[in-house]
């Protein structure tokens, strides 16, 4: 049996418009934001999906959507080989807006002009609006939004007219009101652009005429219907993990299938002091959902031994946890499908939807796999399901709490699926593990005891496979040490790093220092992502 899951696609799109629902569609060309793009319009609540920008026309007249949206991309317009969307598309009567690398290939494509700028304009800019009403209607004159380009629209087209403009940059936002044709060269969807939101406001309600249908509710309705069409009457198993997002599955696909689910915990041996035991009594006991325990610590470990390249070690836990899935699975099973919690922040960085289904092009680069995109082998022996493929972190939350799931684990901070495999840099071993492990307990409780735990997006330790010259007592250390990484940000595609009171770091530093054997020295990670990633491997 071969590898089945849901794919970025035009054909499922089009199945998810059987549902009659209202969207806007996103033409990705290669940018990091379009999913971001996506994600703001969902705060609007409708619904939106992201395809390729080789979608043709006739594909889109087929979703009907109220609206489409052409995102940034790192190409120019006038490059050889750069990415063009269907022509068509100005024809299809639907209101369509240019982001950036959209806006400038809308120009391109209706007759007017686009040349490299004498003057590059990248970070906040402001807005300075020459015309107010419809797409920048409440958008304050003088706001901040983000700029990043090398390129500029120096000829409109006909029928278009400035909205706005920057200092730097003559054409920052147009629009051909009379086609309902809108372009901005700045970012929106960005946090650093103060009216961007108000501004897809304006595009999805007032000039796509959308209303706001998408919810958490509809979700999980449309959720437990699409799960019980695709399962039918067979049996699926769940990877938990304890998580938010495999445990809002769970409970997800217990809402949908009942007794038809299995979920299983397999104890890699990378998880955190105590947590493997404490999840399987919760699930047994609390939530009466039930739980096969497997331990797998040494032959996990065993897998990854003497191995420091951080891809190896991602593929070689995702390989071997789905071994350890089909032997355990043909023991409790037979099962025909597993689940996963694959949100779209995986997807995004693994580059899974940036691929073209037709070709097999990347328009976006690769930063790293995850265990369960990048990772899985081609002879899987199950179908791929995956309900919360196309959600964001916080969209899982609103899902988990909506469907009954106690908020000491909606609240959950993210934990990545190798676990402390990979806050361990270089090759894991056992007495690394444990020291990491103890470090991780007390960052956890001076977090929770000082109130800071919901503020924080991410909060942990990572062990660096260095020893550094210290002194104890006296006596000479020669000792790992441990980096502190707390970062601040809304859906993990952008962090900052956390500015926490100096004295809770101190506490940290020296209950660290003092508790855990064999370490002797404690950093502070001060590194924004970008350029950095929130886990540093």
């Amino acid at each position: 049996m071969t590898l089945q899951t849901e794919t970025h696609t035009q054909t499922a799109s089009i199945e998810h418009n059987r549902l009659d629902r209202q969207m806007i569609v996103i033409l990705d060309f290669g940018s990091q934001y379009s999913e971001l793009i996506a994600r703001r319009i969902r705060e609007t609540q409708v619904y939106s999906e992201v395809l390729s920008y080789r979608t043709t026309a006739e594909q889109l007249r087929q979703l009907n959507p109220k609206g489409i949206i052409l995102s940034g991309g790192p190409s120019s317009v006038y490059d050889t080989g750069a990415p063009h969307c269907d022509r068509a598309i100005w024809d299809l009567g639907v209101p369509i807006l240019g982001v950036c690398y959209g806006m400038q290939l809308m120009v391109q494509q209706l007759g007017g002009g686009v040349e490299r700028s004498e003057l590059a304009e990248y970070g906040k800019a402001s807005l300075l609006i020459d015309d107010p009403t419809d797409l920048l209607t409440n958008v304050e004159d003088g706001t901040t939004m983000w700029m990043s380009h090398g390129d500029s629209v120096t000829q409109l087209p006909d029928g278009f007219e400035l909205l706005a403009h920057t200092v730097n940059t003559a054409c920052a936002a147009i629009a051909d009101h009379d086609r309902k044709l809108y372009g901005v060269q700045f970012h929106p969807e960005v946090v650093h652009s103060i009216g961007g939101l108000a501004l897809i406001r304006n595009f999805v309600y007032h000039i796509c005429d959308c209303e706001p249908t998408w919810t958490t509710d509809a979700f999980v309705e449309e959720a437990v219907r699409e799960i019980r069409a695709r399962v039918g009457d067979k049996r699926v198993l769940l990877a938990l993990s304890g998580g938010v997002d495999s445990s809002t599955l769970a409970f997800l696909l217990y809402r949908a299938i009942g007794e038809q689910l299995t979920c299983m915990f397999i104890d890699q041996g990378f998880m955190r002091k105590l947590e493997p035991e404490r999840l399987v009594k919760l699930f047994r006991e609390q939530f009466h959902i039930p739980v096969a325990y497997v331990n797998a610590r040494d032959r996990f470990l065993a897998q990854i031994q003497g191995v420091t390249d951080p891809e190896v070690k991602r593929k070689r836990i995702g390989h071997e946890f789905i071994r350890v899935f089909e032997e355990e699975s043909r023991r409790l099973g037979p099962f025909d499908y597993l689940a996963q919690g694959t949100l779209y922040p995986d997807v995004i960085e693994s580059a899974d939807t940036n691929v073209d289904p037709q070709t097999g092009e990347r328009v976006a680069v690769k930063i790293k796999s995850h265990h369960n995109v990048g990772g899985l082998p081609k002879d899987l022996q199950f179908k791929l399901i995956e309900p919360l493929r196309k959600l964001f972190k916080d969209e899982v939350r609103k899902v988990g709490r909506s469907i009954g799931l106690p908020e000491e684990i909606v609240q959950r901070q993210p934990f990545p699926g190798p676990g402390l495999a990979i806050r361990i840099l270089g090759e894991v071993t056992e007495d690394r593990l444990d020291i990491l492990r103890d470090a991780d307990l007390i960052v956890r409780q001076e977090i929770n005891r000082s109130g800071l735990y919901n503020k924080l997006w991410q909060a942990f330790a990572v062990l660096l496979p260095i020893r550094s010259v210290g002194v104890m007592g006296d006596q000479r250390t020669y000792a790992y040490p441990i980096v502190l990484r707390f970062v601040s940000s809304e859906d993990g595609m952008t962090a900052d790093w956390s500015r926490v009171p100096y004295d809770l770091l101190e506490t940290i530093s020296n209950r660290i220092v003092n508790e855990v054997r064999g370490v002797n020295r404690v950093v502070y990670d001060i590194t924004s992502k970008p350029p950095g990633t929130i886990e540093w491997e």
